[in-house]
């Protein structure tokens, strides 16, 4: 055990207060083992934790009326704490918990909190990753399980609406990481089939078959089939009518650049066509898309697909196809997705996402994102917002 002190200051914060009661604890030499500074609208908190062993009575009362008197000149307030701490390592199985709402309320909040203390779980730290589009904290959490204690938040995000995940921290949230995500009503808001069905005048048949599909009510593949094969005698020209329609999920083109500038590879697997999807990849600046294509004859379609289906075995080998062919391990890997198509990629994946997904996919995958902006995925992989819009040349905005 070492003997400590532990200074707190609050206060209004404005330049050179941090230097000053630094400067005024710097005669002491006494070692600094932990330090933490907040300012919230102008208001400084500021945690110092300093090493007092075999330091005389003398020396420490020195110290802290040095401290106290610099703190009375900046108008600050000043607590010390004499103490005991245990020097070493953080905490071996130390989980991070990211929260995220709009808004998050302090309901939620204490809801979490609760669950991580009823666990055994400790809050070491909490740092803020983002206040738009969504609010989004990071907990480091000391003590608890990370299955218990994922299970558990699980059923909170359901009961309170707050999108959680539990994740170990390390070097697997760092370097060049692997993003596959699908395409329908995840990278964009729409389901493609359903915007070809309309010129077939079938929409309503085929957005039931989806429907069921995604919902893991009937084999994905044999769905495909039945949907397909409505559309028998639409002319091929009617695909550029659907891809103009297409609508980016809003955060999209955030997360792509983001991604991209950071050096992360990007691929999309979809159910959907190459037809449509390749170029929504070319607009994003994707290079690796695995997706179904429609087979034509004469300028018409003709009700089926060409080479095999991507359903949710396919999606999985890709997302493993793509890991191997830039080499990164699984465990850096990342899918995103919301439907029952998904499934196999979200389980294979180091991190698996669903997003605003079925609820049979929500209560499988690692995490679920629930707010409609893609780009909140971003602070799931420790990314804050500072350092997304400081990649940008302008303002990022999350309704692209």
């Amino acid at each position: 055990m070492t003997e400590t002190l532990l200074v707190t200051i609050t206060g209004p914060d404005r330049p050179g207060v941090t230097t000053r009661l630094l400067g005024a604890l710097a005669p002491s030499g006494f070692p600094v083992l932990d330090i933490e500074q907040v300012v919230i609208r102008g208001h400084l908190v500021l945690g110092l934790l300093l090493s007092v062993d075999d330091a005389s009575a003398d020396a420490r009362s020195q110290a802290v009326a040095a401290v106290s008197a610099a703190a009375t000149e900046l108008g600050v307030q000043c607590d010390v704490q004499p103490g005991n701490v245990e020097v070493g390592s953080r905490h071996p199985d130390r989980l991070l918990v990211t929260v995220m709402g709009q808004p998050l309320c302090p309901a939620g909040l204490t809801a979490v909190a609760g669950a991580i203390a009823e666990r055994g779980g400790n809050i070491d730290r909490i740092v803020r990753v983002a206040s738009y589009p969504v609010t989004a904290l990071e907990l480091e959490v000391s003590g608890a399980d990370h299955d218990d204690l994922r299970q558990a938040l699980a059923r909170v995000a359901s009961d309170s609406g707050v999108d959680l995940s539990v994740q170990h921290p390390g070097l697997t949230r760092r370097g060049s990481r692997l993003v596959v995500m699908d395409v329908d009503s995840t990278l964009i808001q729409d389901e493609v089939i359903e915007l070809i069905a309309a010129h077939a005048d079938c929409q309503e048949a085929v957005a039931e078959v989806t429907t069921r599909a995604m919902a893991g009510e009937i084999d994905f593949a044999e769905s495909l089939h039945e949907r397909v094969a409505l559309l028998a005698g639409v002319p091929v020209e009617a695909l550029d009518a659907v891809r103009q329609k297409v609508r980016l999920t809003p955060g999209a083109r955030t997360l792509c650049r983001t991604l991209h500038h950071l050096g992360f590879r990007v691929a999309l697997v979809s159910g959907g066509f190459h037809e449509v999807v390749d170029a929504i990849a070319a607009e994003l600046g994707v290079e690796n898309v695995r997706a179904n294509r429609l087979e034509v004859v004469d300028g018409i379609l003709t009700g089926r697909t060409l080479g095999p289906v991507v359903d949710r075995a396919a999606k999985a080998a890709a997302l493993e196809e793509f890991a191997a062919m830039y080499q990164i391990p699984l465990a850096r890997t990342v899918a995103i997705g919301d439907g029952a198509n998904d499934l196999d990629m979200l389980a294979r994946a180091g991190l698996g996402i669903a997003f605003n997904a079925k609820p049979v996919v929500r209560d499988q995958a690692d995490t679920a994102v629930n707010v409609p902006y893609l780009d909140s995925v971003l602070f799931l992989l420790g990314i804050p917002r500072e350092e997304i819009e400081s990649a940008e040349p302008c303002p990022v905005e999350s309704d692209d």
